[in-house]
């Protein structure tokens, strides 16, 4: 056999241990020896151990271990351990507690585990490691559990097959034993004690799971350790003469006795138990018979099932004790219960023990209560009650409660009530646009179905599905058209329904949203006139159009009326001028009635003006006049044309290609004695008048040149004589005389101010003002210009004098130089005055606020608040774009529009649409424009579109398994995994099982699932491992089971042995025992 590996040196030397052999899953005794030391070695990294302590049940105790930090540069970590591999971490609860603290000026870690209201079965040894990169230390403590005094030992079997779960009520407890293995227990007389050892000793290793099984062992892996060093070869001693037996076995709160028989007996014998030496007290008393060496333990618990030896000399002998705790029966069991859908059910049943560990199954499947579980157990001492809250049919099926000892089961039928309709729906008449909402209650607190005309109705933000107790609502926000139809409750599991029939009314609406804002609509005399009127209204209103109380009749008159589902025309077929005036519109339908009046205007051309007549004749020009004429055709009159010919000629010739805005007119490019005669058109909207009658005719004549050389010839006192030569033009109309004049010394101001400044001078910003104000006077005048009755700024405005005129000029005109200027010439006390008005102009501002006032159908009604900057000029309109969500392109819809309101029309169904709007004036189009905040969404629930019923596909199916597991060989100490897939709808769960016991948070196991392929790992197996797994899937078609043989080999110098231990040349293999 190899030799127990050597300790290192820097460790304390121990006594060196006798020669044994190894048992399955043991180190060799010197690794027993270096733990008993572990403790006595040179720390690395602890300051202070935590040392092992004594506490009764339900008390807490304190574990404290420091850790120095003046060397390390961060946090250590540091790990609590049970036994070998329980890490505590995942225990923390209520009953442990892991906290750490750190004191600055010492600089010392603190890490303490808190065990709270300690029970029996939290007894037994701890480990305490620390770590820091390449440092690490440990510390092994033990902790004793006593019962309290003056009480009745109490048993608790949660150590036997309870497990901790995170979100339950016992999460945090430490049960470290490991689970019972599902079986049925039946009643049975008693029967003479069975000593287990003696059964595991004589049967093979493949029947210690069976007898594991059949005997409630719950720490087999523990007791074939302690078996395999019973059957060690037994050598002579010398200091003994008889030694302790294999094994002892006791019953918890028993008595044993351990007798071992000296060779000489002046030897000195010590007792020990796990290495720790054991003193006399009222729990161990010592006894000497002559050779004998007797020592009895007292009211044995699960903290004394150990290991024990006795040495005498250099010399030992050991022995393991095992206590078994007696089994729980179920003492009343549970009654079949009938209950109705809603209550309160609760199944009791009585154990024989106080807070004993039970478990609850529904047709066969355990029950695990948790915070989202309608289950939950109530324990009062013995009693145990499962209560089911808000019972429903699902909840009816065969509940068993079992126990170490026992089992019980009863049947659960769920039923329905009775219902009773409490308060029916009633039929309802909603207008259009208001809530609906159908009510019914009835005596029942369970769900339901709504349908809208046989199909289901869907949730969405405007209707809403309300279940309050016994009370339903269907409550519709903003009904619509498509809204109405009948309605129907039908209550979950009831052959019951409740209808309501819903008609959704809208009382009529003109919508004249395409009109200007008097409602005027113009119509050229001798067209067609086709008013279309959209209205709405539900049910479809009736249209009656009138004029002038004279009712409108539908036919095929020159006037008449059209009916449309969602218009109403009026039609003229040839408009007169009397058709003009005023012609009203009424609705009618069940829900009320709307009124409108329209304001039809018929325009002309307008009447030809009177004959002008000719007030000024130049040499080769003259000045005429006219009045406007009598009847502008009803539209404003926007100009005249004015045309010439010579008198004897019958070919006129146009003047003007503008129109001349004014009653006056100067012709020009005549010839001289030649006559002429005028004549004038009116121009409106629609078009050119008639022309007028030709003027009387004229004659142009050049005006005689001023007389030339004209000198004072003699002065008296009353005379003075004056010279002059003749003209040295004289016209055609030759020279008739002279004409004498005198004056003052001086001349009177006088202004001339140009024609086109006599009207309001408009200039765009940017643009140069150039003006040139002639006047006359003599001596030479003095000037003096204002604006806005305060003087000029000359920084800003140049002015120009000089003799015979006055210039105003600006070079970059800004809306600011816009006003009115006046100029003031003065001659000594002689004053003339005279006003120019300057306009600058500019592009206006954006509308204020852009508003989506109502969506409907393919229309969408916007509405704005005109600009604050007008661009200092009358807003002429306004232009209105669309731009789809999606691509945000902008298009126009509308230009040159008047109103501040608009509709929309002819959208896309489906898409959601953002608008714009820019203001218009002389000047053009805004730069910016103002969008709406909001989109608006162009639904397609105005148009109803049935789907073609199609039956729903089956897709559920009963669990399959579509790859089998297979028998599979595993080598100790390397992982195996199961493989198999699966199928199914709805989703299978899947459980599995070893020897027909389900694994449940078993940490040796790790499952896996993903797309139907099921994956068992067994972290680690030992020969105890093999045996017969299934895999369960479960869906609500059925159930499917598998099942594969896994045996677990081990190499035995190179031969495959099941069972045996594994050992190679020069190296060892350790089996972990897990602790539970």
């Amino acid at each position: 056999m190899p030799e127990p590996t050597k300790k290192e040196e820097n460790e304390v030397p121990a006594p060196a241990p006798p020669p044994e052999e190894w048992s399955l899953g043991e180190s060799p005794a010197g690794e027993e020896q270096d733990k008993q030391n572990a403790n006595s070695q040179v720390s690395v990294l602890f300051v202070e151990k935590p040392q092992g302590g004594t506490v009764k049940v339900g008390e807490n105790i304190t574990f404290i271990a420091k850790v120095k930090a003046e060397d390390l540069l961060r946090k250590p970590t540091v790990k609590w351990f049970k036994g070998k591999w329980m890490d505590l971490a995942s225990k923390a609860g209520k009953h442990l507690q892991l906290k750490e603290t750190f004191e600055r000026h010492t600089r010392i870690y603190t890490f303490e585990m808190q065990i709270i209201q300690a029970k029996e079965n939290y007894a037994g040894n701890y480990r305490c490691e620390v770590t820091y990169k390449d440092k690490f230390d440990t510390c092994s403590f033990d902790l004793e559990v006593h019962e309290s005094t003056g009480t009745t030992p109490s048993i608790d079997i949660r150590s036997a097959f309870k497990r901790s779960g995170e979100g339950q009520d016992d999460a945090g407890e430490l049960d470290f034993s490991g689970l019972l293995k599902r079986r049925e227990v039946k009643q049975q007389e008693e029967e003479p004690e069975v000593d287990v050892w003696e059964l595991l000793k004589n049967a093979k290793p493949s029947e210690y799971e069976k007898i594991a099984f059949q005997y409630g062992i719950t720490d087999l892996r523990g007791m074939l350790k302690r078996l395999k060093r019973m059957r060690r070869v037994e050598k002579k001693s010398a200091a003994f003469a008889k030694i302790l037996d294999p094994a002892y076995q006791v019953d918890k709160g028993g008595r044993v006795r351990f007798v071992v028989e000296l060779a000489d007996p002046k030897l000195e014998v010590k007792w020990f138990k796990n290495g720790q030496e054991i003193r006399p007290s009222t729990k161990y008393i010592f006894e000497h018979k002559g050779c004998q060496r007797i020592m009895f333990i007292n009211n044995c618990q699960m903290t004394d099932d150990s290991e024990y030896y006795v040495t005498a000399g250099d010399e030992k002998c050991s022995t393991e004790l095992f206590v078994r705790e007696p089994p729980i029966m179920v003492t009343k069991q549970l009654e079949d219960t009938n209950a109705y859908c809603g209550e309160r059910v609760e199944l009791e049943c009585e154990v024989s023990e106080d807070d004993a560990n039970v478990k609850w199954f529904k047709n066969g499947e355990e029950i695990i209560p948790g915070p989202k579980s309608r289950y939950r157990i109530k324990v009062e001492g013995k009693k145990h009650i499962l209560i089911i809250e808000g019972a429903t049919k699902a909840d009816s099926a065969e509940y068993s409660v079992m126990t170490t000892g026992g089992q019980s089961s009863a049947k659960l039928s769920v039923g329905l009530k009775p219902l009773k309709i409490l308060t029916p729906l009633t039929d309802q008449t909603v207008n259009l646009g208001k809530e609906i909402c159908l009510k019914c209650e009835i005596s029942e607190n369970i769900s339901g179905k709504w349908t809208k005309n046989g199909l289901p109705v869907q949730e969405s933000d405007r209707l809403k599905v309300v279940h309050k107790g016994r009370i339903h609502k269907l409550v519709i926000a903003n009904a619509l058209i498509e809204d109405e139809g009948d309605y129907v409750f039908a209550p979950d599991a009831y052959n019951i329904t409740l209808p309501a029939k819903v008609h959704v009314i809208d009382p009529p609406k003109i919508i004249l949203d395409g009109l200007d804002a008097d409602n005027t609509v113009t119509v050229i005399a001798g067209s067609k006139l086709r008013l279309e009127i959209p209205i709405s209204g539900e049910p479809p209103p009736k249209a009656i159009w009138s004029r002038a109380d004279k009712a409108i009749m539908e036919g095929s008159g020159r006037i008449r009326a059209e009916s449309y589902p969602d218009s109403s025309t009026l039609v003229i077929d040839v408009a007169e001028r009397d058709d003009s005036g005023v012609y009203h519109i009424n609705l009618k339908n069940e829900a009320g009635e709307a009124h409108a009046s329209i304001k039809i205007k018929v325009v002309d051309l307008p009447d030809p003006p009177v004959a002008p007549s000719v007030t000024e004749v130049g040499d080769d020009w003259c000045i005429m006049k006219w009045e406007p004429p009598a009847y502008d055709g009803g539209s404003p009159i926007l100009g005249y044309f004015i045309e010439r010919k010579k008198k004897q000629s019958s070919r006129w010739m146009r003047l003007n290609f503008d129109l001349c805005k004014e009653t006056t007119f100067e012709p020009k490019k005549m010839i001289e004695g030649v006559a002429y005669e005028v004549r004038i058109f009116a121009v409106n909207a629609i078009g050119i008048s008639k022309p007028s009658m030709p003027s009387k005719p004229f004659v142009p004549l050049a005006v005689t040149s001023p007389p030339t050389l004209l000198t004072v010839d003699s002065v008296t006192d009353t005379t003075v004589t004056m010279k002059w030569r003749p003209p040295d033009q004289i016209g055609a109309a030759g020279l008739d005389g002279y004409v004498l004049e005198y004056c003052f010394e001086g001349k009177p101001p006088k202004i001339r101010i140009p024609r086109h400044l006599k009207q309001t001078y408009i200039r765009r910003v940017g643009e140069a003002v150039n003006l040139v104000i002639p006047f006359q006077g003599k001596p030479r005048p003095e000037l003096t210009w204002k604006k806005d009755g305060a003087d000029i700024d000359k920084n800003q405005i140049n002015i120009r004098n000089s003799e015979t005129d006055t210039i105003i000029f600006i070079r970059k005109a800004e809306r600011s130089h816009s006003g009115k200027y006046d100029l003031q010439v003065k001659v000594d006390k002689f004053v003339e005055s005279a006003s120019i008005d300057i306009q600058i102009v500019d592009r206006p501002g954006p509308p204020q606020i852009v508003k989506i006032e109502d969506v409907w159908g393919e229309n969408v009604a916007l509405s704005w608040t005109p600009p604050k900057d007008d661009g200092n000029a009358a807003i002429t309109g306004y232009t209105i774009q669309k731009a789809d969500k999606k691509s945000m392109e902008w298009f126009t819809v509308i230009e040159h529009y008047h109103r501040t309101n608009a509709t929309i029309t002819e959208l896309v169904i489906g898409n959601e649409y953002y608008f714009r709007v820019f203001s218009e004036n002389m000047c053009g189009l805004s730069e910016d424009a103002t969008m709406t905040k909001e989109s608006a969404v162009i639904a397609k629930d105005g148009k109803i579109y049935k789907n073609p019923i199609y039956e729903d596909f089956d897709f559920s199916e009963a669990p399959m398994f579509t790859q089998p597991l297979v028998n599979t060989y595993a080598i100790a100490g390397y992982n195996a995994t199961l493989n198999c897939s699966v199928r199914g709808n709805p989703k299978p769960k899947i459980t599995w099982m070893k020897n027909k016991v389900a694994i449940v948070d078993d940490p040796r196991y790790r499952m896996f699932s993903n797309q139907g392929v099921c994956t068992l790992e067994i972290r680690k197996p030992s020969p105890y491992d093999g045996g017969t797994y299934c895999c369960k899937a479960v869906n609500d078609l059925g159930t499917v089971e598998i099942e594969c043989k896994l045996e677990v080999k081990v190499i035995y110098q190179g031969v495959n042995t099941p069972g045996q231990p594994v050992f190679l040349e020069g190296q060892q293999q350790l089996l972990h025992n897990k602790d539970f």
